[in-house]
């Protein structure tokens, strides 16, 4: 995988984020995978080399990132722990969508404490409604100074090491939609244990209770002008899609090195290293195909985020190439962790290696979005000239 060119004066961060992720976070990966709970070592490191603040503008303190840059970001941790990477994501894409929604003094509030604390956001918005776009069943009431929040989120990445916490709620007087950040420590908000997924476990995205917890006016976000971004969904997905595209890149990194360090050449195939396998050699290409494409075509959704925030193109123009990107990196990240093993052997299966994490990583985040929908929907496109709309999954 080519690395990305990186503007001249974020060189020196690149490399210190990249010694770090050698360093820190990859060793770390399969025992986060095993233990199945929040990587608290591993964040600190991200936190240390601050990669909290990239979001951020520049005259607000940060280092300025575009979208695109961001998600090259996501797809590097991706490749060295997706749990990471997911989290990491979160608070990238939560960060930019406050600062496109809040006042302008929230937004210096917001960035001093990132900048001065390396601050990261959870999020806590998905409920367990009879559809995934069900909200309302966490509800808020005006109580002093703030409201009071109760009910339960599920799905909540990011939620139990964030040291601001990204609330929804259906203020049930004003009969409106809220977002409150809430602070770590603050009363009556308590995690509940209860992620045991097949993959991305040290996400452990589960469940969030709120009994009575009482917000603070200077963290509501919502003003009556606020509108959100038509583009966020489209980040959200094309997040995804990169980090789908690090599992495979890993699997594949992870294959050949067995390949050549440990598996045995078939007797069929005549030779003495499996490594000059031809059929060996020509599922490795064919997979390593796979996923440059998924790459490229993920790298080029990316890149059109940034495209349609100056004004270059429309919502359709990036939204067909995320749902195109969404599908294959989906398939070549699930083919890379399974039907590799088929050229390494029997050895492979053996939990000292735990190759199995990165088909379990690529299965669980590719239910995110049923891609499914997505063919269907770039299939509308293309057969009616459909134009999809802004919505939660569109």
């Amino acid at each position: 995988m080519p690395v990305c060119s990186t503007p001249p004066a974020l060189e020196a961060f690149f490399r210190t984020l990249r010694d770090v992720i050698r360093s820190e976070i990859t060793p770390r990966a399969a025992e986060n995978d095993r233990a199945g709970r929040y990587p608290h070592a591993s964040i600190q490191a991200l936190k240390r080399c601050a990669l909290m603040k990239a979001p951020l503008p520049v005259a607000l303190g940060g280092l300025g990132f575009s979208q695109a840059l961001s998600q090259e970001v996501f797809l590097e941790l991706g490749m060295a722990d997706p749990s990471v990477a997911q989290i990491y994501k979160v608070h990238d894409d939560a960060v930019r969508e406050l600062l496109s929604v809040a006042t302008p003094e929230m937004c210096r509030h917001l960035a001093e404490r990132i900048c001065a604390d390396q601050a990261m956001i959870g999020m806590a918005l998905a409920e367990n409604g009879k559809r995934a776009v069900d909200f309302g069943h966490v509800v808020s009431r005006p109580e002093g100074e703030g409201h009071l929040i109760d009910g339960r989120k599920i799905y909540a990445t990011g939620a139990v090491g964030a040291d601001l916490l990204l609330v929804s709620s259906y203020d049930v007087v004003a009969q409106t939609m809220r977002l409150d950040l809430l602070p770590s420590g603050t009363p009556g908000v308590s995690f509940e244990e209860d992620w045991n997924r097949l993959g991305q476990r040290a996400t452990e995205s589960g469940s969030v209770i709120l009994d009575r917890v009482q917000t603070r006016p200077e963290w509501s976000v919502l003003t009556p002008q606020s509108a959100p971004q038509v583009h966020a969904p489209l980040r959200y997905q094309n997040g995804f899609s990169m980090i789908l595209v690090g599992i495979g890149l890993a699997a594949l990194e992870a294959a050949a090195a067995f390949v050549r360090e440990h598996s045995r050449p078939w007797a069929s195939a005549g030779v003495n290293e499996a490594a000059d396998d031809l059929l060996v050699r020509r599922l490795f290409g064919e997979i390593g195909a796979e996923l440059a494409a998924a790459c490229a075509s993920a790298r080029t959704a990316a890149g059109l985020l940034d495209v349609f925030e100056h004004g270059g193109c429309s919502r359709t123009d990036v939204a067909i190439p995320v749902y195109a990107a969404r599908s294959s990196a989906s398939r070549a990240s699930l083919r890379a962790g399974s039907d590799l093993m088929s050229a390494l052997g029997a050895r492979v299966t053996d939990a000292t290696y735990g190759f199995d994490r990165y088909w379990r990583d690529a299965r669980t985040l590719s239910l995110h979005d049923p891609v499914e929908w997505k063919h269907e929907e770039i299939g509308r496109h293309l057969l009616t000239g459909w134009n999809p709309a802004p919505g939660l999954y569109q």
